[in-house]
């Protein structure tokens, strides 16, 4: 979410946890339309418009061998998902969980007052305790499903909400996206392997604010392909974070992540986008991965996600029948990190970290 100039369009597509299209708002569908084929049921999610690319693009889509090991790695499979988990009554739900309407991008930024800051510290900080727990739990032989449990648990025993339970009809209240799962894997029945890499995207919602995170995490013993893959991943988000400041434009931030990812032959998702956060699970701004011309410049007070998701093969992703996982078309691992950032007089703050 590779083109050698900046990309003449802006496909403003999906948020990082909006499922397929049917949950984009209007003012986005149409442009999504012309813009993509997209069918659910392990279908391609692909450009129909011509790009321009590097010359290095040949080496993101040849790799040798000796650098990916993903052909040799069995695909990832649904397993069995368990019902619903429940939520006591006290805890405060967001509105999408109470009107169960489809929900979209909110218009106009999050920028807040202080009150509203410390709130999103506190809903940041929170998520970000979660997130480190649940990577305690990562080892061989553990289920993705009984990650989503430590996760629920951990959530409403500290008074918030598991912010992806309900969204959209999403049915866990963590995303957990294995290998070459790009985004919003569902958690279920398949236990974690020896060698793989695992994504846990966590969002919690305390006292009327988002905080929204994620990390990739290693499986016992994984290969130095993937674990190079996972380094550089990081490697973008805290680059991009670094450039961030009142005033900046946007745009930078796609650049400074597709740089990154072009100096070590990674390609950069570019269907998937960070967001603003903040009272509402997503809002503008639109935060694009990769090299754009897009407008718009960050506001002091404002918080948003920034969340690349970098592959070792193909950029392209297919969504399964579930309407929400989303893998590599090739097969080839994804990694990704994310934090919420405020901006700052003096740059910006990680939400997001503890």
């Amino acid at each position: 979410m590779v083109a050698g100039t900046p990309i003449q369009f802006q496909p403003r597509l999906f948020s990082s946890f909006l499922g397929d299209r049917r949950y984009l708002p209007l003012i986005y569908a149409a442009s999504v339309h012309r813009l993509l084929r997209f069918n659910p049921g392990r279908s391609h999610v692909s450009m129909e418009i011509s790009r321009t690319f590097s010359g290095i693009t040949n080496l993101l889509f040849n790799r040798s061998s000796e650098e990916s090991t993903y052909s040799t790695r069995k695909c990832l499979k649904p397993g069995k998902v368990s019902p619903r988990r429940s939520v006591p009554d006290h805890i405060q739900t967001p509105p999408y969980v109470r009107s169960k309407k489809p929900p979209g991008i909110a218009s106009g930024p999050e920028v807040h007052d202080e009150k509203g800051i410390e709130c999103m510290r506190a809903s940041g900080r929170l998520a970000a305790q979660v997130l480190q727990y649940a990577g305690t739990l990562v080892k061989p032989g553990i289920t993705t499903d009984e990650i989503d449990l430590a996760v629920h648990q951990m959530i409403i025993d500290n008074g918030a909400y598991p912010s992806p339970l309900g969204y959209g009809g999403f049915p866990k209240s963590v995303c957990t996206s294995v290998n070459e799962c790009i985004c919003h894997g569902i958690p279920d029945s398949r236990a974690l392997e020896d060698g793989d890499i695992i994504n846990i995207d966590v969002t919690v919602y305390l006292n009327g604010y988002h905080g929204d995170t994620s990390a990739t995490y290693f499986v016992g013993d994984v290969d130095e392909g993937a674990r190079n893959l996972v380094k550089v991943t990081k490697e973008c988000l805290d680059k991009a974070i670094s450039i961030c400041a009142p005033g900046v434009e946007l745009n930078k931030i796609g650049k400074t992540i597709h740089d990154h990812a072009d100096k070590h032959r990674y390609g950069v998702v570019e269907q998937f986008v960070g967001h603003g956060v903040g009272q509402v699970f997503h809002s503008d701004p639109i935060v694009l991965h990769y090299r754009n011309n897009g407008r718009g410049k960050m506001v002091l007070n404002q918080t948003f996600t920034i969340e690349p998701m970098l592959t070792i093969g193909s950029i392209h992703p297919k969504m399964w029948n579930d309407n929400w996982t989303v893998v590599t078309e090739d097969g080839s691992l994804s990694a990704q990190f994310e934090h919420t950032i405020l901006i700052t007089t003096d740059g910006a703050e990680i939400l997001t970290k503890c």
